[in-house]
């Protein structure tokens, strides 16, 4: 199935950069454009795209302020973030607010059309060096941040407790199972059940909460 993408940014030629990139993909389609958070929300609205490549310092309504309004309307909808500098206390928040990941905008044809498949596959998208050491930066720093509930954490299991360390450390369903012995199938529920105790929407959420609780050690 096709995957079909919004894209937005103030800044034109990244977004028909962008544009041109991902509608060279055989599986990815370009359906809208958005110059500002404000226009993004309208649109997600209406042509309900799968991804959204977010940008996040536009005017009217950044996109944090925007990310936060999408998923409040539609708990389903993957928001991937668009950055300039590799470590931005804003993509930070915007990982709180419900993005599923981020992307540096240098990034190559490859890694852009690989980063929107990942989260449309409802995979966050953690895996790089550099977002990892953003989360861990702005877990210590972020004076937003709110530590999370003790009671919250003691209600996972042992087991429960090892396969959120293992997301927010970047692994994939897939690597947890080999690193732990067991089947992929059980690691989806552990993840599943991860997401409800704690309350969270996705794997990127349940990372950052990672953090916070300082399940992982930071650097």
């Amino acid at each position: 199935m096709t995957i079909r993408v919004l894209i937005v940014d103030d800044q034109i030629m990244v977004r028909e950069g962008f544009s041109v990139l991902l509608n060279a993909m055989p599986d990815i389609e370009v359906v809208g454009e958005a110059v500002n958070g404000r226009e993004a929300v309208r649109q997600v609205a209406t042509l309900r795209p799968d991804v959204v490549l977010m940008d996040i310092r536009m005017p009217e309504m950044n996109g944090i302020d925007a990310t936060r309004e999408i998923v409040a309307a539609d708990g389903d909808a993957k928001v991937l973030v668009l950055t300039t500098f590799d470590l931005d206390e804003y993509v930070y928040q915007a990982l709180r607010a419900g993005a599923s990941g981020f992307l540096l905008k240098d990034a190559s044809a490859r890694q852009l059309a690989e980063g929107v498949r990942v989260v449309a596959g409802g995979e966050a998208l953690l895996a790089p060096t550099v977002t990892k050491r953003l989360i861990t930066e702005f877990a210590k720093t972020a004076e937003t941040a709110r530590p999370p509930a003790l009671a919250q954490v003691g209600d996972l299991t042992e087991r429960e407790t090892e396969v959120l360390v293992l997301i927010a450390q970047g692994l994939s369903n897939g690597e947890i199972a080999s690193h732990l012995v067991v089947a992929e199938s059980t690691i989806k529920t552990h993840v599943s059940r991860i997401l409800v105790k704690l309350g969270l929407r996705d794997r990127t959420q349940a990372a950052v909460f990672a953090y916070e609780a300082r399940l992982v050690t930071p650097g």
